[in-house]
């Protein structure tokens, strides 16, 4: 599944879907949207070039677009794009590739 985007993340930010959340816990009890957590699993689908040290030159990303992600709970920028919410972030806030 490729997407097209309008916007293109600068430096080393990354554009994330969050994964969507269960319905229903393990025992089998319905969650209202209320009781949810806020997700902290999600894809990457665009990613800026990379950061750059100290003499301008471009260190690249360790994160490419398609992989799964783990991020912390309150990390980056809800933004709404063509419909859909997305998170911007920062690579550093990445905390781990899924595999």
């Amino acid at each position: 599944m490729s997407e097209k985007f309008t916007i293109r993340p600068l430096g080393d930010r990354v554009i994330v879907k969050a994964m969507e959340q269960e319905e229903k816990t393990s025992g089998g009890i319905y969650l209202p949207d209320t009781a949810k957590e806020k997700p902290q699993q999600g894809k990457v689908v665009a990613a800026g070039a990379g950061r750059k040290n100290d003499k301008g030159e471009v260190i690249p990303m360790e994160v490419s677009v398609g992989d799964r992600v783990l991020y912390g709970k309150y990390s980056g920028t809800e933004v709404k794009i063509d419909g859909e919410f997305y998170l911007i972030i920062k690579e550093s806030e990445i905390l781990a590739i899924l595999a």
